[in-house]
């Protein structure tokens, strides 16, 4: 380890973001509230998005494929020289854990707000960060991370370890290059996948083997370090809620931790940090078994997507303590002078379809409407009409609400997340309610296995719109056709506007809910009582209350009624809606001019999002039988399986590798021998 240089000040006055997003625009308001100026970088796609129009400047540098912009650091530094910013802040993801784009930026003389490039390449490898953690004495997972990356020693390791064992990526993170293997006969291909994953999102293929530990909490603890030697740790997070070990929910403090623990895992991660000469905001990552036994499992030599959980118990901004240490300032504080008060949950909004194995989604966001209430916090890069590529990362924004106890926070997400009107792609909104409500959650009893043990299939399917929902989503379309001729009849009294004087006048539609398709019909008996036919049943509603996008109505159906909460925001012939906390994505057949043509007996085999194709593995006149893979797609950072649905003959094969395909694109024909 080199020796320490002496801190010298240095006064930032204009930051150039290096990244996207909710990050992006997250550092430029403490930026903002310093009084520095700001200077984003931008995509072709993200022309127009929230943290460009946020900045003081902007410069364009490239495409949408990140390894044309966001990944290039020439671009980067460039933009900078140009804009005349003297610091540069990587944010999360990109280039943040690059320590050749640390240096650089060092070397063309800007300020890095981030610790050294030599901390980065020790912590950004998981298996020199692991052998490093053993040299300091920090617990660590048993394991193999060594030089030799043949299959065969892999494989060889593995079996050593003992099963089940995990497959990491050496280099990255966010679930990217990771694979679970219950047993040696699956080893093989998932040494393959993780090894190919890791290269298309690292650049490098280097795995490590762990003993999986089964059941435990994965919780981290935030630190910070100056330049002066001092080193404080800020309290633990708990982010065991994960689907392909990526996080979806984090919360601050633990449920399950005692002061005892707190303290011993604290001062591991301190002495982690001490041992590699850290500058900076940085975490390190441990998985917490039953026992009460810790285990080193990586350190994030950056913030953290769920950084502000600590901020909101600890009372501290971290942009603003990262500023000030790469300023050459002390932190200005002991570790006996940081408290932890209240509690946090942070959500994670990804533009994914939890009712189709969590595929990526994009299009338009038609409506993003937010809650503004105490203890409720966004985090957002994004806006109504912006586009979700297939370029990003599938985590579009982020909820965090704060109260006195662990329960009152989580009671205010449930309420804040049921308010919150997200629609135009898929979004996990609804799953993440479900979690929250979830009896192991609410008692705190739960681990990294937390999804896989509390969700079924049939739990993740699409909501099944009963009557009463129909009736609802009929009146919420009857009401957004009629918003325009409303607007346009402001001198007609508001209690004759959707009057008739004959009862038996209806308006028609023909809904299709997901698989259903139900005619129903809307009578107006005035402005605020409908009469809706659902098949032989006649549902009454009420408005109770009506404010554009939300309405409380009252309902006295056949079977039974009662209150429901709703949001809304039609699209031509398409209504996105919320009805107490269940989403619905809604057409009027009646409106829509054309169908598509689709045979759903599985011989087109069809993108089931936007993306790249990494790999084919079929070709014509090719005999395949069910759950062979066909080829694989990789969308927002993740590789996806397309598996055969059928047996069959290959008829055709339209994609190659390294080709870009849209959602639908027909990509493979299969002869089933069907007439």
């Amino acid at each position: 380890m080199a020796q320490k240089k002496k801190p010298v000040h240095r006064t930032i006055r204009k930051i150039l973001v290096a990244n996207r997003g909710e990050i992006a625009c997250r550092v430029m308001r403490t930026a903002r509230d310093l009084g520095i100026r700001t200077v984003a970088v931008y995509s072709e796609p993200d022309t127009h998005a929230p943290h460009v129009t946020m900045a003081d400047e902007a410069v364009l540098i490239g495409p949408g494929p990140v390894g044309m912009s966001y990944l290039v650091a020439e671009k980067i530094i460039e933009a900078a020289k140009q804009t005349g910013a003297d610091a540069i802040h990587p944010g999360y993801g990109f280039l943040s854990e690059n320590a050749d784009f640390s240096a650089t930026v060092e070397k063309a003389g800007l300020t890095f707000i981030g610790p050294t490039a030599e901390a980065i390449d020790l912590m950004g490898n998981k298996a020199a960060a692991k052998r490093r953690m053993i040299e300091a004495d920090v617990p660590c997972v048993p394991g193999y991370e060594g030089e030799d990356q043949s299959d065969d020693v892999l494989i060889a390791e593995g079996k050593k370890i003992g099963f089940p064992v995990m497959v990491k990526a050496a280099a990255g993170g966010g679930g990217r290059g990771m694979r679970l293997v219950e047993a040696a006969d699956g080893l093989a291909a998932a040494i393959s996948t993780a090894r190919s994953e890791a290269e298309n999102a690292f650049g490098s293929g280097e795995l490590i083997l762990e003993k999986a530990i089964v059941k435990p909490r994965h919780v981290e603890i935030q630190i910070f370090a100056d330049t002066h030697g001092n080193v404080v740790h800020l309290g633990e997070r708990d982010c065991s809620v994960q689907r392909r070990h990526q996080k979806v929910i984090e919360e601050a403090p633990c449920p399950v931790m005692t002061p005892d623990l707190r303290d011993a895992m604290g001062k591991a991660a301190v002495d982690a940090a001490k041992s590699i000469n850290y500058r900076g905001a940085g975490t390190v990552e441990f998985l917490l078994d039953t026992d009460g036994s810790f285990y080193f499992l990586e350190m994030n030599t950056r913030l953290q997507v769920e950084h502000p959980v600590t901020e909101e118990v600890t009372g501290l901004d971290l942009v603003a303590l990262q500023i000030k240490v790469a300023e050459g300032d002390t932190l200005g504080m002991t570790q006996e002078d940081v408290s932890l008060s209240g509690h946090s949950i942070e959500v994670r909004l990804y533009a994914e379809d939890p009712t189709k194995g969590f595929l990526p989604s994009t299009g338009k966001v038609a409506c993003f409407n937010q809650v503004a209430r105490a203890g409720v916090r966004y985090d957002t890069g994004i806006r109504g009409g912006q586009e979700i590529s297939p370029f990003y990362d599938p985590m579009i924004a982020k909820l965090i609400t704060t109260g006195p106890t662990r329960e009152a926070a989580r009671k205010l997400m449930v309420e804040a997340l049921t308010d919150t009107a997200l629609f135009g792609p898929k979004t996990n909104r609804d799953f993440l309610i479900a979690c929250l409500e979830k009896d192991d959650f609410i008692s705190g009893d739960f681990s990294t296995a937390f999804i896989a043990e509390n969700f079924s299939d049939a739990e993740l399917a699409a909501p099944m719109a009963d009557a009463t929902a129909l009736a609802v989503l009929a009146v919420r379309h009857f009401e957004c056709d009629h918003a325009k001729a409303r607007a346009k009849a402001m001198h007609v009294p508001q209690a004759l506007i959707n009057f008739s004087a004959d009862e038996t006048l209806r308006t028609p539609y023909k809904l299709a809910v997901g698989e259903q398709e139900v005619m129903v019909s809307v009578r107006t008996k005035n402005h605020a009582q409908y009469a809706v036919h659902v098949g032989a049943e006649i549902i009454e509603l009420e408005v109770q209350a009506h404010d554009g996008t939300h309405m409380v109505l009252n309902s006295s159906a056949e079977k039974g009624g009662g209150q429901y909460v709703s949001q809304a925001f039609l699209s031509g012939e398409t209504l996105y809606a919320t009805i107490d906390g269940k989403s619905f994505t809604c057409s009027n057949m009646l409106m829509r001019n054309a169908t598509a043509d689709e045979t759903g007996d599985g011989s087109k085999v069809t993108a089931p999002m936007h993306g790249k194709v990494i790999d084919v593995f079929v070709s014509k006149g090719d005999v395949i039988a069910t759950g062979d893979r066909l080829a694989i797609i990789e969308a927002m950072k993740m590789q996806h399986e397309i598996l055969a649905s059928v047996d069959g003959t290959v008829e055709d094969v339209l994609v190659v590798s390294d080709a870009q395909v849209a959602a639908d694109d027909l990509m493979i024909a299969i002869d089933t021998g069907e007439e």
